[in-house]
């Protein structure tokens, strides 16, 4: 992204009505659902308070899918200033499930001991997906205790903060074992989930495609948001199948989208044309990010998070 300082002279009046701006664009129901998104990753790339008090905002809005992406921007950005925000979430009943997991996956990735209190009470929660989010998130800050000198192990080469560590195990044919496990602890599969990522060969890709047909919504959907990272065009039939089978919860199909989106092969984009029309609204959503995606990563466009730039040249 290009920044015109002459535009904005560095002024924190300036600042403040871009950041305002930008919000304007996240929370207008009336814009379509690809430009609030890129709004909100901008907002996401401009670290500090006002960056989080304007997403924040977002979570007043009629749609699951952006307040998920509210939360899970929140949480990436690892500022201990969104804790109260994203405790503020989790506690609120009222807020979809796909949201209130995302916004414990956040304070997980912030790692604060504020949150702890609020994740013991809801690792008991009535919806399994935040119930398992919460297990996570604890056992996260345990592991972090315990093992201080290995925190590279919660980051990867794809620049996101993960749920678990990876697991420091090479061998493929173990992981994909320990990952198919049922019988393993969620923690433990997600380990060799993220190791699979990072290795991304096409037996790791083909090990990870069949996490799709095992365990929980949670796990299913994590599955993919990996596949999505990795952009293997090995893993779209699979995605695809599990976009398309409308008895996968919509948490997974959701993120299935997502990943064809970031692989951005015409197979994929005319799945994603396919359920533009999908009734569950987080599905249908989620095809047009991917769709919009899709575009961007055949376009050579240089920055997704383009919102400060569009504000910018309308001043």
């Amino acid at each position: 992204m290009v920044f015109d300082s002459n535009k904005a002279s560095g002024d924190a009046i300036d600042m403040a009505d871009l950041y305002d701006r930008i919000g304007a664009v996240l929370v207008d129901e009336s814009r379509p659902m690809k430009e609030r998104f890129r709004a909100l990753f901008t907002l996401r790339n401009l670290p500090g308070k006002k960056s989080v008090d304007v997403i924040a905002r977002g979570f007043k809005d009629s749609s699951a899918l952006l307040k998920h992406e509210c939360a899970y921007c929140l949480g990436q950005m690892r500022d201990p200033y969104a804790v109260d925000v994203l405790i503020s979430v989790i506690e609120d009943l009222s807020q979809e499930p796909i949201v209130r997991h995302e916004a414990g996956e956040g304070l997980a990735a912030i790692s604060d001991a504020r949150a702890l209190p609020v994740l013991k009470r809801f690792a008991n929660d009535p919806n399994r997906e935040v119930s398992e989010t919460c297990q996570l998130a604890l056992e996260r800050l345990e592991w972090i205790q315990k093992n201080p000198e290995k925190l590279s192990l919660l980051t990867s080469q794809y620049l996101s903060h993960d749920p678990t560590p990876c697991s420091e195990e090479k061998d493929e044919i173990v992981l994909e074992r320990q990952l198919l496990d049922e019988k393993e602890t969620l923690f433990n599969r997600y380990s060799a989930m993220f190791a699979l990522r990072n290795i991304g060969s096409d037996a790791a890709v083909r090990a990870l495609t069949k996490g799709l047909n095992s365990g929980g919504a949670l796990f299913r959907h994590e599955i993919a948001y990996v596949l999505g990272q990795i952009q293997s065009p090995l893993s779209v039939k699979e995605l695809s199948n599990a976009l398309a089978d409308d008895k996968q919860d919509p948490m997974v199909r959701h993120e299935c989208a997502d990943a064809l989106g970031s692989i951005a092969d015409e197979y994929g984009s005319n799945m994603l044309k396919r359920y533009l029309n999908d009734p569950e609204r987080v599905v249908r959503e989620s095809c047009e990010i991917g769709l919009d995606m899709a575009e961007y990563e055949n376009s050579g466009e240089f920055q997704y998070a383009n919102s400060l730039e569009m504000v910018q040249q309308s001043s």
